[in-house]
């Protein structure tokens, strides 16, 4: 049977799985990729940071760009739509140590495509080309892209974005099935990807939206003949998923976490590197991550959601009832 998990080369640079984690604003943050070091997806990214306050040295922006050498490999992500500060800022990625550099097309939020930032830019894919070549001129690490599949449903447009960013350079191209319009509502359509990767000739196409477990990773490898796929929030509360995706590819039965002591893990990950009142408002959200999938766990929902204190979390954790609790870990 053929195997879709396998190491992948990007340039010089060979990965150990193709497999990656996404970055993502608010979320893939130092204890999260702590987490996600554990399972050995075969890259991930910091959270995107936006060009103009990387320039001008902002120390907030530059702390989005923490990692530990446990996290390689290691992408940085960059947003914005000014092609003189592209290759600047991409240097400044290089010099900090990351082993790959991307640039964000994709984000669909409206304060960052007002500027023409973020999947705005995929309304001039010439100004995408004219970014990448930049990025690629100024570093020797491998420059990546990701975008949607275009702006809205009359105007897709990845497979032509996929054809200009080789040409710029770039040696992957993420493509996330949905459009700008769409956001995270309905169905990532795989179609467009697969239109992308028959259109690609050296650039690898990596493959991404709704993929929440095991199976559906594997199907998008088959479905669109992708070389690697990218999961966004199919990590929330399962940093586990990259392993999942490889043991099902190998025909093994799926991994079976411990979902109290991955908790703890990851709240003592989070008070550790964040200040209790935001350690507090971001292990509410964390801990909703890991038990929306659980039955028998509404109630320590509630409960953290209810917190006042970093150490009222510990003691719910502990103290809570998990013989009551089940979580369904097949491969579904």
């Amino acid at each position: 049977m053929k195997k879709h998990v396998k190491p992948i080369k990007l340039g010089k640079l060979t990965l150990p799985a193709n497999v990656f984690f996404s970055p993502l604003a608010g979320c893939s943050d130092y204890p999260f990729r702590q987490m996600a070091s554990l399972f050995k997806p075969g890259l991930m990214f910091c959270e995107m940071v936006k060009m103009d306050a990387l320039i001008r040295h902002e120390p907030s922006t530059y702390h989005l760009l923490d990692y530990d050498p446990s996290m390689r490999p290691i992408g940085g992500q960059l947003c914005g739509s000014k092609p003189q500060l592209a290759g600047p800022t991409a240097r400044i990625i290089e010099e900090l140590g990351f082993d790959v550099v991307d640039l964000n097309c994709g984000c669909p939020v409206d304060k960052i495509t007002k500027d023409g930032s973020g999947s705005g830019m995929l309304k001039n894919p010439e100004l995408i080309g004219l970014v990448i070549a930049n990025m690629v001129a100024a570093v020797d690490i491998p420059v990546t892209v990701k975008i949607r599949a275009g702006w809205d449903d009359e105007s897709i447009n990845a497979s032509l974005i996929t054809k200009i960013a080789e040409q710029a350079g770039a040696q992957a191209i993420s493509i996330h099935g949905r459009t700008r319009q769409q956001k995270y509502t309905g169905r990532a359509n795989w179609d467009h990807i697969k239109a992308a990767k028959q259109a690609a000739t050296s650039i690898k196409v990596i493959g991404n939206g709704d993929v929440f477990d095991a199976e559906a990773g594997l199907a998008l490898f088959k479905h669109t003949g992708c070389d690697a796929i990218l999961i966004s929030r199919g990590t929330f509360g399962k940093p586990w998923i990259a392993e999942d995706v490889r043991r099902l590819d190998q025909g093994l039965s799926p991994f079976i976490p411990d979902v109290k002591e991955t908790l703890l893990n990851h709240l003592a990950y989070t008070a550790a590197y964040q200040t209790d009142r935001k350690a507090l408002l971001d292990m509410r959200r964390v801990g909703c991550w890991y038990l929306r999938n659980g039955t028998g766990t509404k109630k320590l929902r509630e409960s953290l959601n209810r917190t006042k204190k970093l150490t009222e979390i510990e003691t719910l954790i502990n103290n809570y009832d998990w013989e009551q609790t089940n979580f369904n870990h097949s491969h579904c």
